[in-house]
């Protein structure tokens, strides 16, 4: 199939499903999440697909959200989603819950390949993946506290760093590398820049020498025992908190002129802690 934003490629039972917005450090768009969600939809129900890699086009894995490029901005004219709050829930549930939630349950082994910056809505995309392997150059972030908001809309961090570690890096909003990444059990393996691509299709090519069946039902029980857990129910919680979170933020944004504007605005707002957005 043909997509505006995503390349595929397949290398035996392996597809490789890439973001393709480098010029925009792979931001994801509306068009890109819909594009997204089909073509996993796609692979997920193809038999010769055993195992998926996502990827990012470039020199980054995904910088989050578009926050206003000239396709995005030409898209919402084209198709607005609505007049008031509740259409905004709605697509805001759909596009960052739904469709992330599918993409954690598909019924096959996926893997993000991450290189560069993986940040908020990217982390989010990474860590709805059942394995992350990351360049030793990766850096991961979320970013929403430093904004005013209390998190991004998929919030797995309590489970993928654990409660202490997820609240420092929310609260402070400071960069996780890759080998401080992997030590707290957000990555599996952090490789050479250089070796990154290959060294996932090795991986991704040794896991689909096994039974397709047995493989989705070692991946159910997993995800399974993590719902028992209350996974399932805390995203769901938690996207709440967002919607809420957000509602504060954009009025305090409103009264002060200061909506967000894309990258030199994140910029301006990180540069109080230190370092720079990107």
């Amino acid at each position: 199939m043909s997509y505006q934003t995503l390349l595929l490629e397949d290398d035996g039972p392996v597809r490789t499903i890439t973001v393709n917005r480098p010029e925009v450090l792979n931001a994801q768009s509306r068009r890109m999440l819909e594009e997204f969600d089909e073509a996993m939809t796609v692979a997920g129900e193809d038999d010769g697909v055993r195992v998926i890699i996502v990827a990012g086009a470039g020199e980054n894995f995904s910088a989050g959200h578009d926050l206003g490029s000239k396709e995005q901005l030409a898209d919402r004219e084209a198709r607005p989603e609505g007049p008031d709050y509740a259409h905004r829930y709605d697509g805001a549930r759909r596009r960052m819950i739904e469709y992330t939630l599918h993409w954690r349950d598909l019924p096959k082994p996926t893997i993000a390949r991450v290189q560069g910056y993986c940040i908020m809505g990217g982390l989010m995309l990474a860590s709805a993946m059942d394995l992350i392997v990351a360049s030793d150059d990766a850096k991961f972030a979320d970013r929403a506290i430093r904004w005013g908001s209390a998190h991004v809309q998929y919030v797995s961090l309590p489970w993928d760093l654990g409660a202490r570690a997820a609240k420092e890096y929310l609260w402070t909003g400071d960069w996780l590398t890759a080998q401080e990444a992997q030590r707290l059990g957000l990555v599996n393996r952090v490789v050479p820049r250089a070796s990154l691509a290959d060294e996932t299709m090795a991986l991704a090519q040794r896991i689909a020498l096994n039974d397709p069946f047995a493989l989705r039902m070692s991946k159910f029980s997993v995800n399974q025992a993590m719902d028992t857990q209350g996974f399932r129910t805390a995203i769901e919680g938690t996207f709440q908190t967002y919607m809420l979170a957000g509602l504060q933020r954009d009025r305090a944004a409103a009264e002060q002129d200061d909506r967000p504007a894309g990258v030199n605005r994140a910029r301006e707002r990180d540069k109080r802690f230190g370092d720079g957005s990107r």
